[in-house]
């Protein structure tokens, strides 16, 4: 059969009613205000509002798409203005420029706006924020980690080899709760250690935690982070508790093995394998009071095969932590810690911000705080649609991934209707996130 391609003068369709959504959570921000009051040099009088301009990013970034030029099918899109309640959308070069502007000058700080706006956005609409139990102590973790940025190939400002030994960036972030709200991001050259200013970034995030929750915190860090600096920074927040991994360096699993034989538990694994579990503590200078390490040993004498070993293997992990309870407890929160690689999967590939679209360092540090908040906006409009059980998709999930809320909550087809003076988008009859989407809206409406 063959299909005939028409196209109509009188429709109004729109393939982003999910826009919607994002648009009302806009509203309840001061990010309009607080925007269109800064001063940007030769833009004192713009002819496009510096709101405007963000936001329209925003709901390209909301859409997964983050090249500037991205915008240009959207300056006549009546959709995408209403639902974001633009007056006007901006052209690529001006986008590009603005955000150049805005990056460069220090008055604007656009980067703190962000932030703040996104956090004070969690709190007022009571976003939900799933603790950890250790002990009998209840914790909202806060993870930082840095997640390197490919950009090879590229000849942008900052891009240097990674760790991971790649060209591109490093950027540190910080997740609060398990539903890994973005709270606080930095964008840094590829070759920066992951410790060079951490102890700054984690004072400002867990200030930005403090935004959006009262309840206790548990920042957990890599072995990369193992410095006393961010000991003495977590020392002096009241509830604010830490599990830091310790990076060895050069000192003797033989040591440790000793140290475990001693005080921690042991534990026969198996034939060959016995493992050893414990905490030590001790006084450690510029500490009011002492410092604890958990400590987890294991030692091989033979293969899961049965083959014996010459020399025993020696496997040792070490945990800086100011929590009270059970060993095995610390180490379970730490493991739990890996969770934060899948929230930078999210950003990285779901929002496409991995090859940054700018050539100046500042304006992509600008391009991935807007990231942040686009992500947040998304992980809010997922975890409503959990509330109830109206979703096609159904299942124990806890958390809905950002690539599932762009492709059946953002990309919803709907014919846009202006009758009587009110604004509808009418769904058609087999549109079976319907309901969940609806839901969401009216939540924040």
């Amino acid at each position: 059969m063959k299909i005939q391609f028409v196209r109509s003068k009188e429709l109004i369709l729109t393939t982003h009613a999910g826009l919607a959504t994002v648009g009302t959570l806009l509203a309840h921000t001061k990010l309009t205000k607080r925007l269109n009051h800064t001063m940007i040099k030769d833009f004192e009088h713009p002819f496009h509002s510096h709101a405007d301009v963000m936001k329209s990013y925003l709901g390209l970034l909301c859409q997964g798409k983050s090249d500037f030029d991205h915008i240009e099918p959207f300056r006549k899109d009546d959709v995408f203005s209403i639902c974001l309640q633009l007056n006007k959308v901006p052209s690529s070069p001006t986008l590009r420029q603005r955000l150049d502007a805005a990056a460069s000058s220090k008055k604007a700080d656009w980067n703190r706006i962000l932030l703040e706006e996104s956090a004070d956005l969690l709190r007022q609409i009571q976003a939900p924020l799933t603790g950890l139990l250790a002990g009998e102590e209840s914790y909202i973790p806060l993870d930082l980690d840095v997640s390197p940025f490919d950009n090879s190939g590229t000849k942008k400002e900052g891009v240097s080899r990674t760790y991971k030994g790649t060209d591109g960036y490093a950027p540190i972030f910080a997740y609060l709760g398990q539903e890994g709200y973005g709270i606080n991001v930095e964008l840094r050259e590829g070759s920066v250690h992951c410790q060079k200013e951490t102890d700054v970034f984690l004072e400002q995030s867990i200030r930005y935690a403090r935004r959006v929750t009262d309840a206790k915190l548990l920042v957990r860090m890599d072995a990369g982070n193992d410095s006393l600096d961010n000991l003495h920074v977590c020392h002096r927040h009241p509830d604010t508790d830490y599990i830091i991994k310790v990076n060895l360096r050069k000192s003797p699993k033989e040591t440790w093995l000793s140290i475990a034989k001693s005080k921690g538990i042991a534990c026969q694994q198996r034939e060959g394998k016995i493992e050893y579990v414990g905490a030590i503590e001790f006084a450690q200078k510029g500490f009011e009071h002492n410092l604890r390490q958990v400590f987890h040993v294991i030692e091989r004498t033979m293969e899961p095969d049965g083959q014996l070993l010459l020399v025993p293997e020696i496997e040792v992990h070490v945990y800086w932590t100011s929590l009270r309870c059970a060993p095995w407890r610390v180490i379970e929160l730490y493991r739990d810690h890996g969770t934060s690689e899948q929230f930078h999967s999210e950003i990285k590939t779901d929002l496409d911000l991995e090859r940054l679209p700018a050539g100046k360092f500042a304006t992509n540090d600008l391009v991935l705080h807007a990231g942040v908040f686009a992500y947040n906006l998304l992980r809010i409009m997922g975890q409503e649609s959990l509330r109830e059980d109206d979703a096609p998709i159904r299942g124990n999930v806890k958390r809905r991934r950002i690539r599932t809320v762009i492709q059946n909550i953002i990309y919803m087809a709907a014919r846009f209707v202006r009758h009587a003076g009110r604004i509808a988008l009418n769904f058609g009859g087999n549109s079976p996130w319907f309901l969940t989407a609806r839901r969401i809206y009216q939540a924040f409406v």
